[in-house]
């Protein structure tokens, strides 16, 4: 399932970044990588702030959908 699907609090393993080469190694310089865990910290109007490698990342509800968990 995306990661915008995920409930404030839970923590999960992501399996695969869906999209473009530009999109995936931008969201691999943030950290999302498969095998880390992801906690979502807070989900407000789609934006999501969410926890991985031990960093805060804000991101919007289209690359959370990116995000397979």
């Amino acid at each position: 399932m995306p990661l915008s699907m995920v409930n404030i609090g839970e923590t999960k393993n992501i399996v695969k970044i869906n999209g473009k080469d530009k999109t995936r190694r931008f969201l691999e310089n943030l950290g999302f990588v498969e095998g880390a865990d992801v906690t979502v910290v807070s989900s407000i109007a789609g934006n999501m702030i969410v926890n991985v490698k031990d960093t805060r990342v804000a991101i919007d509800h289209s690359m959370a959908n990116r995000i397979m968990v």
